[in-house]
Parts: structure tokens; sequence; C-alpha cells
């Protein structure tokens, strides 16, 4: 095994190996952030290395054994899973260290639990990224779900038993859909490979390689939150702040866009799904997440929930750039991708600064926020202002490369789409920040009591000194290791909007259109 086959191991085995020490670090929690920080650190080297090998015109594989006979147990870099492993490299270093900060303002209980399974769930999402195969994938994308259970139901509250229930029960049936749909492909073409432009062969079967698109579809769109297969997910919100951030950036819900986006374009292929008429449908259906789940947020008064919802509606341009088969519609899907999750972990962060600082989580009450935490609002303008699409942040310029690719496809109609769902967006957020420019002053000379460990901190606290807060000198922002993350993540996203082209994200979606389409 040569030196640069290591990697794409690594990439998984490191997160992996430091579950133990962080366990065993119980009672001594600078040690167990030490094996956090140091794991977070080496993910990250790894990754980079992998995207220069990548983007050296080099893809490396390594087989590990056999799933069944005839399907190899493989991890392979290839420049979409260099973008992806990346991306959440980036953001599991960066979400760390909001963690400590968030863990340890609010006192929280379970701390080791919940570091460890954050690097589970970073090492089964590198899996995800890096598997060379359909099955491989599949075997960490319900792996990914064991790992992150433990961080949904991390209050052990009845609310956070029953919302892991329902995330249990919605994705362990979607992998079961997943692997029905691996086996039919298997039974038409003889490989689950990933290859771009597709695998070939399926027109030798065209009704069982329908089923098994539709199968596939149906399992990987379960994470990815299409409707009506999104249920799960507003539920989830009672996880830990950060939990919530790292779910909707990277961990969950872009390993099911990446699943799809895997499907779409490196098993079917292009030509094969134009011959075969599956692309239209998968396009109405983000279509229509975009526009029912946007509406669904204007309803949300809980801060979280708002987010989760906009999330739905976010991962379906994803969805529908990679839907619509063309180049410059796939190049914005891939920029989105990666523009998505430095903007909603940016506003995740801000919703969790908010609530250890004030224990405000309803936008109704969130009077005079700017005043008392300025710097915390700006990085949420800024999140906002991209998801929305405005210039200068990165949202507008995935959102520019997806309405031209719609046109490029002669699907105007679709473009109209992403045109209107960016204006939900802005009847969302928009309130969110005029209601905390206003001049109230609600929170001023308030800060919540010190917490006493345990309960779920996401359901209590309305405000005033009976329900938990007590009167002191105003101060303003939170400490460096919240505030800190989030300006950094802010800033991403504003470099990826000024200077998208001067980031390895950039170069990476080239990579995989090139491969993919087979241009230039």
């Amino acid at each position: 095994m040569s030196t640069s086959s290591l990697v794409p191991v690594l990439l998984v085995g490191v997160p992996l190996s430091a579950v133990v020490p962080i366990g065993l670090s119980r009672a001594r929690p600078n040690l167990r952030e030490a094996w956090t920080f140091l794991a977070s650190v080496s993910v990250l080297g790894l990754a980079v290395q992998a995207t220069t090998t990548v983007l050296d015109g080099e893809v490396v594989e390594v087989g590990l054994g056999h799933v069944v006979t005839g399907v190899p147990f493989a991890l392979r870099i290839d420049a979409f899973g260099a973008l992806f492993a990346l991306l959440a490299a980036v953001l599991w270093l960066v979400a760390s260290v909001y963690s400590v900060g968030y863990v340890r303002e609010l006192d929280e209980r379970h701390q080791t639990r919940y570091f460890a399974a954050f690097a589970a769930s970073i090492a089964t999402t590198m899996g995800v990224a890096l598997a060379a195969n359909l099955l491989t994938l599949f075997v960490f994308y319900e792996l990914l779900t064991l790992a992150t259970y433990p961080l949904v139901t991390h209050y052990e509250t009845a609310t956070a038993r029953r919302s892991g229930r329902t995330y249990l029960a919605y994705t362990l049936t979607g992998g079961v859909a997943i692997l029905a749909g691996i086996a039919l492909v298997y039974a038409v073409t003889g490989s689950v490979d990933f290859s771009p432009g597709g695998v070939g062969g399926l027109a030798a079967d065209p009704t069982l390689a329908t089923v098994g698109y539709a199968l596939l579809v149906v399992g990987f769109g379960v994470k990815a939150a299409l409707v009506p297969l999104h249920g799960w997910l507003p539920g989830a919100m009672v996880a830990p702040t950060p939990v919530s951030g790292l779910l909707h950036a990277v961990a969950v819900v872009k390993s099911g866009v990446f699943g799809l986006a895997r499907v779409v374009l490196f098993v079917f292929g292009v030509d094969a799904l134009r011959s075969l008429g599956l692309a239209a449908p998968l396009a109405l259906a983000a279509a229509a997440t975009m526009l029912i789940a946007g509406v669904l947020a204007l309803r949300q008064d809980k801060l979280k929930r708002g987010l989760a919802y906009s999330t739905v509606s976010q991962l379906s341009y994803i969805v529908l750039g990679i839907a619509l088969l063309s180049p410059t519609a796939a190049f914005g899907a891939l920029l989105h991708l990666v523009a998505h999750a430095f903007m909603k972990i940016t506003l995740f962060f801000c919703a969790g600064v908010v609530y250890v600082e004030t224990h405000v989580e309803y936008v109704s009450r969130m009077d005079g926020l700017w005043r008392r935490l300025p710097g915390t609002m700006v990085a949420f303008a800024v999140g906002s202002a991209g998801l929305v699409g405005l210039p200068a942040i990165a949202g507008f310029v995935s959102k520019w490369y997806l309405v031209l690719g719609a046109l490029e496809a002669d699907a105007a109609p679709f473009a109209a789409v992403f045109l209107l769902a960016g204006l939900l967006k802005l009847l969302y957020f928009w309130p969110v920040l005029s209601t905390a420019a206003g001049g109230g002053d609600a929170l001023d000379g308030f800060s919540p009591i010190a917490a006493t460990g345990g309960g779920d901190r996401e359901a209590a606290h309305d405000g005033g000194q009976a329900d938990g807060w007590e009167r002191r000198t105003p101060t303003t922002e939170a400490t460096w290791l919240l505030l800190g993350p989030l300006l950094v993540t802010a800033g991403g996203a504003v470099v990826l909007g000024v200077v998208p082209d001067a980031t390895p994200f950039w170069d990476l979606a080239r990579a995989v259109v090139a491969e993919v389409f087979r241009s230039g």
C-alpha cells in the first residue's frame, strides 16, 4: 500500500480512532478536547493532501476486502469525494472549537459522549465521501445514522427520544430502499462502481433500471429531505445547536444530497437518465420541495425550526441543479453544496450564541439583539443574505450558475423557481433581522442563570426572573470560543462570494463537471 493510498484510509481512521481516547478522558475535559482538536487538525491536513492529489490529476483507490463477492469494499479519492471531504474537515475543526465553548457555557451533561459521537459522525461522513462504489457508500451511510443518533437524543428527554425514534424510522427505512436499489442496479449492469458519466448497460432492462433508480432516489431523498420525506428533520432540532449546525452543514443532510448526486452523475449518468426520462421527476420533486419548505419556514416562530425548513428548501437547490443535467447547473449545485454549508452553519452558530447569552429561542422575542450581540447579528445577516442570494456572498455565486444552468437546459420555469425560492428566503429572514434590530429593551440587564446540567435546554426559559434569569450589568457578545467560529464561517461565506475561484472548492467543482460531462 503506497503512501498516497493511506490517505483515504486515514481520513476515515483518524476521527474513528479518536473516539476511544476521547471516551477514556472523561475525567479530564482539557485532555478530551485536546484529542478532539488533534484529530480535527489531522483530518484537515489529510483532506488538503487529498485535494492536492486530485487537482494534480491523480485518483487514489484502495481496496479493503469485499462486502459481497464481486463488489469490493473500497475507498477512492476523486474530485467529488475530495470536495465533500475537504468541506467536512474544515467545518469539523470550526465546529469543534464552537462545541467546546457551547458545552462549557451551558455546563452540558454527557460531554464525553457528545465529543465521541461527533468524531464517529465525521469518520462515517468521510467514508461516505470516499466510497468507491454504491455498496461501500451504503455501509458508511447507515453507520452515519447510528453515529449521529446519540447526538440527536443527547438531552434524553421524552421529546429527544421521540425525535430520535422518528429519525431512525425515516433514515433506516430509507436505507432499506437504497439497498434494494443497489441490488437492482447490480442485477442489470453487474456493477455498482462510480464512473463519471454512468456505469453503462442500464438499457439492458429499462424497467428494472427505473425501479432501482426510484428506490435510490427515495432512499437518499430521506436524508436530503425531499418533501414528503423531510418529516424527521424539524424534530431533530431538539439536538444541541452545534449538532444541528453540523447535521445541516455537512454530516447527515449533505450525505443524502451527495448520495443522490453520485446516483445521478456517477451511476446512471446523463445519457441514461435522458434516454429513460428519469431526470424530470426528480427535478419536479426538488422544485416543489424548494417552494413548499420555503412557505413552511415563514410560519415558524422558533428560530431553529425556521432554519430547519430553510435547510429543506436549500438542499433542493442542489438536487434540482443536479437533475437539470446541465454542466453549468451541476457546477452551480456543487458550489451551492459548499456555500450552503458555510452559510447555514453560521446561522446555527448564531442561534446557539443567542440561546447561550439570552436563552431566547423565538424570533418574536429577539427585540434588541443587535445591541446586545452586534458581532453575532452581523454574522447572522451575512448568512441570511447569502441564502437569499445577495451579491458578494457565496449564495449569490452558486445561484447565479444554477439559474444560468436552468436556462442552458431550456428549463426557464425552473430558473423562475430558483428566483421565487430566493424571495421566500427574503420574506423569512427579513422579519428575523428587523425584530433583532428593534429598539425594545426586553433583554437589557438580563442574563440566564448558570445552568445546572441536564434537561432539555431548548425547551424552556421564556424570559423573566422567575424563569431562570437574573439581573446583571448588560454585557455584549459571547466568549471567543463561540464568537470566533461563527465569524470564521461568515468570513468564509464572503470569501466564497467575492473570490470563489481562489478556493480549492471551485477547482474541485470544475474537475467534477469536466469528468461527468467530458468537457474541458
